[in-house]
Order: structure tokens, then sequence, then C-alpha cells
């Protein structure tokens, strides 16, 4: 009877332990899930692979040689990838981002069907930001008054423009502190999608003269609260940038140009100070 009793023990004692070790590791797995969709990369030699983090990169380690890794020119959360070697041995590489994140990626060679993008650590829902390069500047309270920009009431500012079924408009001009944002929109009504090639802030002259040079003066955004790359046929899509605080000198315009990628659908604004200065100051959060 005594013998029962303790086979009977040690059965539940079993079922208890093994239940514990299938609910930490659901737990774990839970946990960890978002990283399990990122952990595997294919590299091509003739491709380029670029990683989207949602934080400045801080610090890397590849675990190879054989591997080429850099920062995009100009922008803190996109890493470029690519083969320095056909056909190299698995590999590794380590990324920690300015918000404490640590991401590990396992590399492999494939060159038929290379990762060409990947979206690291965003999580379901959230919007695509490009941080572009800073200097003592707070990247996340940036981010913060930017996303508060794109959720103040649209106003018809006259600032727009149309070409082919594309409109380019400004709808909000916010500042805060040292930081302007502006909020720009950008529709496709037309049957072909719209590659954006290129977005430029800069300062010109308002009149170009024959026998004097036109001076430019180009504005690099500090970040970018959406994907700007392309707008879908039928469909438009709404960021802000923030910009270091300016001002327009005499007989000068702000211009943003916007071009596309392998076509000819490129569309100009033109702000002048009165815009500029009538523009809205965001409260502290």
């Amino acid at each position: 009877m005594k013998n029962n009793f303790k086979l009977i023990k040690m059965k539940i004692i079993r079922i208890l332990i093994i239940a514990c070790v299938f609910l930490a590791g659901v737990s774990v797995s839970a946990q960890y899930d978002y990283k399990a969709e990122f952990n595997n990369i294919q590299l091509s030699y003739s491709k380029t692979t670029s990683i989207l983090f949602p934080y400045a990169v801080k610090s890397l380690d590849i675990g190879s040689r054989d591997v080429l890794v850099q920062k995009a020119k100009g922008v803190e959360n996109i890493l470029l990838l690519k083969a320095g070697k056909q056909n190299f041995a698995q590999t590794n590489l380590t990324v920690v981002t300015s918000d404490g994140r640590l991401f590990t990626f396992i590399l492999n060679f494939d060159d038929l069907c290379p990762t060409l993008n990947l979206d690291a650590g965003l999580k379901v829902g959230e919007d695509k930001q490009l941080l572009f390069s800073l200097e003592n500047e707070n990247q996340k309270e940036i981010k913060e008054y930017a996303m508060l920009a794109l959720s103040k009431k649209r106003k018809k500012s006259g600032l727009d423009k149309k070409k082919a079924e594309i409109e380019f408009k400004v709808d909000g001009i916010f500042i805060h502190q040292d930081i302007m944002y502006f909020r720009v929109f950008l529709g496709n009504d037309s049957k072909i999608n719209y590659d954006v090639d290129q977005l430029r802030f800069f300062i010109r002259d308002q009149r170009k003269s024959k026998r004097t040079a036109s001076q430019e003066i180009e504005i690099t955004p500090l970040l970018c609260t959406g994907d700007f790359s392309r707008i879908s046929d039928k469909s438009e899509t709404t960021v802000v940038f923030a910009l270091s605080k300016f001002t327009i000198p005499e007989k000068k315009k702000f211009t943003m140009q916007v071009f596309e990628k392998n076509g000819g659908r490129h569309l100009e604004l033109n702000i002048k100070n009165r815009k500029l200065v009538n523009l809205e100051i965001l409260g502290n959060l």
C-alpha cells in the first residue's frame, strides 16, 4: 500500500515538473517571439540588405570579415549589409540601439533569394521612422513632438502643388523650442505607384539673375515619422519632418522638392517668410 502511494506521489511530481517546464517555455517563447521573426537573414553578394530599427544604432559587432555592414549615410537607425565574399560561412550580427535593446541576427549566404528589407523590433501597427543624424539632440523627445504635430487638426495653408494626379502639400507648420515640424501630405490619385527618389529642403534666392549664380543652403531633416519612399496608386500618406529652427533671409525662399524615381512627376513647394512665421507652437507633452 505504501509503495503504491509512493508511485502515485512520484507521478504527480513528474506531471507538475513537466507542466512547469512547459509553462516556462511558453512564457519565454511569448517574451521573445518578436525576435524569432528577425534572427535569420539571407545576404547576397550582388544586392544590399537594409535593416530598419526603431531607434538609433549605438553599437554593432559582426562575427566575420566576410560580411560588410555600415549605417546608411545620414540616417542613424538603418544598417546596410552585404556579403563581402561568395558563400561565406554562417556568422552573426549583434546590434544595440539607443533605447537599450539588444538584437542578434544569424547571417547566411543566399545570392538568389536574399532578405532585402527588414523592420527589426517594430511593434504591430507602429509606423516606420527615419532618424537622421543628430548631434546633442534628444531623439525620443523630437519623435514625441513630431507625433504630436502629426495628430493636430489639419489646416488649409495654401501650400500645395498638383501635377499628373500627384498632390504635394504642407498642411501644418509647428515649433517647439529649437525644432520646427512640417506636416507633409503626398497623395497619388493615379493608377501608377509613385516611388520617391528624394525629398529636398533648402533655402535659395527668390529670383535667379542670368549673370549670377543661385546660392542654395540645403537643410537636412532630423527625423521623419513615416515611410515616405512609395505612395501606392490611389492612396496617400502624411508624415512629419523635423528640422532645426531657421528663418528665411530677405530675398530668399524656403523650397521643398520631391522627385519621382525613374519618372518625371517632380513637384516643388516654395514657402515665404509670411507663411513660415505663421506657425503653431506645440505645448509641453
